[in-house]
């Protein structure tokens, strides 16, 4: 029996630490909650008093603005007075003459004379002001005008050396024309020259011949179908070509910027491999093959110029067999650089 009144003590003495942890709980919830309205409260007032500073700035701006807008109209009317005055001016001073006229020509009455002496005086001193008023002006003008007489000066001295230094453009240019005219020709004779030494190297055959200002090999002479490497019979004919070359380039001066531009052709079958993607890449490959054989055989490499027309240049039209071999070819040309 005692046992069990033991156990029934040790049960009913644990609520009171329950209520003590609850109660502590509930006073820290209301400790936090009071510190977040307090919190809430001075940011209120924080941006309360932001929104009064941005009303009160902007309120400031406006009053600017109508300041600005009060000085201009009052500058205008300034301005306006001014004018009135100077014409108010002239009508006193007219005023004044056709008085002293007829004061000489004519008796009047000793009060009357005071009076218009009065009033000739007030308008004197309206005057005074009036012309004390235009002087300002006067002076505000010229002082304008001597800063527009001062940029005109800068203006004409400008003019005077964009007309010299167009002269100056002009005579050079008419120079480098005539020397430009006169390169073309030099190399124009080289190039004749040029094209005669490989007439008689190669000899009369049809699938290389000249066409216009351009040496033409068809490109079964140099390369495979679908291919940009070499055949071995293209040495003997490219290395013809190289000694023409190489004898002209002893003979060409030094400041004369020539180049032989080797350009590539194809007919208009199009080409998909994963070594030519299209015929602009075979026309330059084959190119950039001659170029490289021409500059192993010793012609300079400033001296050579690699192009790529792939399809796009034909010299025949149709889709025959005939057409696209005509077409398929490699072209060399003398030309300046």
């Amino acid at each position: 029996m005692a046992s069990t009144a033991t156990r029934t003590r040790r049960t009913l003495n644990v609520w009171p630490g329950y209520v003590d942890a609850l109660a502590t709980l509930l006073l820290s919830v209301v400790f936090l909650l009071t510190v977040f309205v307090v919190g809430q409260f001075f940011l209120s007032q924080e941006l309360t008093g932001r929104d009064e500073t941005l009303a009160k700035l902007n309120r400031q701006i406006s009053d600017l603005t109508d300041l600005l807008a009060l000085e201009r109209t009052n500058r205008r009317n300034q301005e306006e007075e001014a004018r009135n005055l100077r014409t108010t001016l002239a009508g006193v001073e007219a005023e004044r003459d056709r008085a002293k006229v007829q004061a000489e020509a004519a008796t009047v009455s000793q009060g009357a004379a005071g009076t218009l002496d009065k009033q000739l005086e007030a308008e004197r001193g309206a005057t005074k002001r009036a012309l004390s008023q235009i002087d300002l002006l006067n002076e505000q003008i010229s002082a304008m005008r001597r800063q527009l007489a001062a940029l005109e000066d800068a203006l004409s001295a400008s003019e005077s050396r964009d007309r010299a230094s167009q002269a100056r453009i002009a005579e050079l240019g008419s120079r480098l024309n005539v020397a430009l005219a006169q390169k073309v020709q030099e190399l124009a004779r080289y190039r004749s020259d040029f094209f005669g030494r490989l007439r008689q190297i190669l000899g009369n055959r049809p699938d290389i011949r000249v066409v216009g200002d351009r040496f033409v090999l068809q490109s079964e002479v140099l390369f495979p179908g679908g291919s940009a490497t070499l055949k071995p019979e293209a040495g003997p004919e490219l290395d013809r070509i190289a000694g023409a070359i190489s004898d002209l380039a002893k003979q060409i001066p030094a400041d004369l910027p020539w180049v032989l531009r080797v350009d590539g052709h194809t007919d208009a079958r199009p080409i998909s491999t994963s070594q030519f993607p299209s015929n602009w890449s075979l026309s330059a490959a084959r190119a950039i093959a001659v170029v490289q054989y021409l500059a192993g055989k010793g012609i300079p490499p400033q001296h050579l110029l690699a192009g790529a027309f792939g399809e796009f240049q034909p010299l025949e039209a149709g889709a025959t067999e005939e057409a696209y071999a005509r077409n398929r070819r490699i072209e060399m040309k003398l030309t300046e650089r």
